[in-house]
């Protein structure tokens, strides 16, 4: 008697109920992951150079938190009504949704009626949407691929945002180092009225090599005349003035250009001068080729923002069903008929056990 109240009755019953009361449901499936088109450099992107890679992992991973959140049944429930689709069969109790539940208790519905099935490896994501009519179950796995893409674009133009926004920054701050660099080689010009240091320091070195090949000729002349004519010559004297003359402008010439220590009246060191410009001249390139960079790098955002790098590919497109497979009612009344079972063979030994012991 016990064996029949505990498990022929309540294995009755729910057999009664499956195939008497439960109403039909019929599935939906939808199987799809996230895409994604990247390139390697920005050189590469203005060279239309692009590489397609697999799924991104984290993107999957929010698209898969997001399909299972509150946001998106309330967002379907606005467009679909999800509480009147799921609540139709108002005489099936277990299988069919309670119209007067919360928000909080939709989603926990919307948990027992859309299976995910999501492979973090391959990045693959497979939902499975179960409702009483395939109309409906195909209608919310329509909506749900939808709704994840329109939320993969978004994160998409988030990140497009957000690369085009710091690449106009560092365009912006490029261009001002740029044109620091190029005012201040224009202020080093007109203050010392050059054009190019390095240009003048090249025509003082031929002038100070002329100068002593001069004053090597001088030289010689003097050393000419101190053997063949007397002291007093007055020639002896020109060739003597003519040699100091130069040597005092060899030296004039050396401390201009940084060669022999003194000061220079109302001028700069010539060393001190081409230090300054060469100094100038490297921010400047150094600025030329940052604001190229930059430059490359704002053109490639744009080209970047210009087409859709993230996107939903479903290679399995949402099914229509032409039977009802669930509930799946040998499946539930097996495991119910056998929780039963175990359920009274363990009191059974329970109280056989006791009364052992008595």
């Amino acid at each position: 008697m016990s064996f029949v109240a505990m498990v022929l009755v309540p294995a009755s019953a729910a057999a009664f109920y499956l195939w008497s009361i439960a109403t039909d449901q019929y599935a939906s499936t939808v199987a799809f992951s996230v895409r994604s088109e990247e390139v390697s450099s920005a050189v590469e992107l203005l060279g239309g150079i692009t590489e397609l890679s697999g799924s991104s992992s984290s993107d999957t991973d929010i698209l898969y938190e997001y399909i299972q959140s509150q946001k998106l049944v309330a967002l379907l429930n606005d467009e679909l009504d999800l509480e009147s689709i799921w609540s139709r069969p108002e005489y099936d109790p277990v299988f069919a949704y309670n119209p007067s539940g919360t928000i909080e208790d939709l989603v926990d519905y919307w948990i027992r009626m859309v299976k995910i099935y999501y492979d973090s490896g391959s990045g693959l994501i497979e939902i499975r949407v179960l409702a009483f009519d395939p109309d409906d179950a195909e209608a919310i796995a329509t909506s749900i691929f939808r709704e994840s893409s329109n939320m993969i674009n978004e994160l998409s133009a988030i990140a497009r945002e957000d690369a085009v926004r710091y690449a106009r920054i560092d365009l912006d701050e490029a261009v001002e180092r740029l044109k620091t660099a190029r005012e201040a080689v224009t202020v080093f010009r007109n203050k010392n009225r050059m054009v190019d240091p390095t240009v003048d320091l090249q025509t003082q070195a031929s002038l100070l090599g002329t100068l002593q090949q001069q004053l090597a000729e001088s030289l010689i002349e003097l050393d000419l005349l101190d053997e063949t004519t007397q002291s007093n010559d007055p020639r002896v004297g020109q060739a003597q003035r003519r040699v100091a003359v130069i040597e005092k402008r060899i030296e004039e010439e050396r401390r201009k250009r940084g060669i022999s220590g003194g000061a220079v009246t109302d001028q700069e060191l010539f060393s001190t001068l081409v230090g300054e410009y060469e100094r100038l001249v490297v921010d400047r390139e150094f600025a030329e080729k940052t604001y190229v960079s930059a430059l490359a790098t704002r053109d490639a955002s744009l080209a970047e923002a210009r087409r859709q790098s993230r996107y939903l590919a479903a290679h399995i497109e949402p099914t229509h069903a032409q039977r009802a497979q669930y509930p799946q009612r040998e499946v539930i009344l097996s495991l119910l008929v056998l929780f039963l079972f175990v359920s009274w063979a363990i009191l059974l030994l329970v109280f056989y056990s006791l009364k052992d012991r008595r």
